[in-house]
C-alpha cells in the first residue's frame, strides 16, 4: 500500500468503530498503523490527545446507553467522559446546569484543550440550553443523535396521561412542538453542530398515528433540525439504537474530526 495514499483519519476511524466493543491500546494501535501502511507514527492520536468529549444520553437512558459510542472515541484517542444524569427528576433547564456544569469540573474534562459534545436525544437539548446562558471558552464541536430540537409530537399526543407524567417527570412535558415549549425557545446555535437523525421506526404506533413524515420513532426527521446547524444527515436507525450503530459511529467520528459528515452521507433535505 502507498503510504501517501493512505487517509490515516478514515483508517483511525473505522479502527474505531470496528473495535468499540474491545480494550484498545495504543501499542495495538501503532501495530495496526505500522502493518498496513508501514508509518510508525499515530498521527491522528497524537492529533485528538488532548482533547476530551462528553457523552449526554436521552430521557429514561443511562450511561450505558452511551458504552458503545465512548469506547470508538476513546479507541480514536479522545478522553471520553460519559456522564449519567437523573433525566426524569428536574426540568431542563436546571438538569443542563447542574449536569454540564458538573461535567466541565471532571479533572478529565478541566484539563483537555477542547470539548466536545455527542449527546442522544434529551442529551442535545441540556447543551442547547446550557449554551444559551453559558460559555465553554475551548467548546469544540458538537453532534447530536435524534435530537427533539423542534419538539416532538408524541409529547403533543400523550403528554397530558398520568402515566406519561409518571414515567418522563417533568422534563418529558417540555418537549413538546408548542411553540412554548422548551426546545422552540431556544434560539439558533452558534456553535459547530452535527445532526445525526434516524428514519427507522420500531414504534409503528409513534410513526403512524402520531409523527408526521420520516421519523425514528420518537422525532420527525424534520423536528431534529436546528437552526445554525453545521451539517444534518439521516441514517436508517431507530431512535433507541442510534447511538450504538456503526454508521452513526463513524459519522460521528468523522464530524468530531472534520466539521462536517463523510460525503457518504445522506443530507437531510432543508425542506
Amino acid at each position: 500500500m502507498n503510504a501517501s495514499n493512505l487517509d490515516l483519519q478514515s483508517l483511525w476511524t473505522e479502527f474505531a468503530v470496528s473495535e468499540a466493543g474491545s480494550f484498545v491500546n495504543v501499542e495495538l494501535m501503532e501495530a495496526y498503523l505500522t502493518g498496513l501502511a508501514g508509518l510508525p507514527l499515530l498521527l491522528v492520536a497524537v492529533s485528538v490527545a488532548t482533547e476530551a468529549v462528553i457523552l449526554l444520553h436521552g430521557l429514561c437512558r443511562t450511561r450505558r446507553s452511551m458504552a458503545r459510542m465512548a469506547k470508538a472515541l476513546e479507541a480514536a484517542g479522545y478522553t471520553a467522559h460519559n456522564v449519567s444524569y437523573p433525566s426524569r427528576t428536574a426540568r431542563v433547564e436546571d438538569l443542563a446546569d447542574t449536569v454540564i456544569s458538573g461535567a466541565l469540573t471532571h479533572p478529565d474534562i478541566a484539563k483537555a484543550s477542547k470539548v466536545h459534545f455527542v449527546t442522544h436525544s434529551l442529551g442535545g437539548i441540556l447543551v442547547r440550553q446550557y449554551l444559551q446562558s453559558n460559555t465553554i471558552p475551548n467548546l469544540g464541536r458538537v453532534v447530536m443523535l435524534g435530537p427533539p430540537n423542534q419538539g416532538s409530537e408524541v409529547v403533543d399526543r400523550i403528554g397530558d396521561f398520568s402515566w406519561f407524567k409518571a414515567m418522563h417527570g417533568p422534563t418529558g412535558n417540555q418537549l413538546s412542538t408548542a411553540p412554548d415549549s422548551t426546545p422552540n425557545q431556544l434560539g439558533p446555535v452558534s456553535f459547530e453542530l452535527g445532526i445525526i437523525a434516524g428514519d427507522r421506526s420500531i414504534n409503528w404506533i409513534n410513526s403512524f398515528v402520531m409523527i408526521d413524515g420520516p421519523d425514528d420513532g420518537k422525532v420527525s426527521v424534520q423536528r431534529t433540525r436546528a437552526v445554525g446547524a453545521t451539517d444534518h444527515v439521516v441514517v436508517h436507525v431507530s431512535h433507541p439504537f442510534l447511538m450504538r450503530n456503526k454508521r452513526v459511529i463513524r459519522e460521528t467520528l468523522h464530524f468530531l474530526r472534520a466539521g462536517r459528515f463523510s460525503d457518504e452521507a445522506t443530507r437531510v433535505s432543508p425542506s
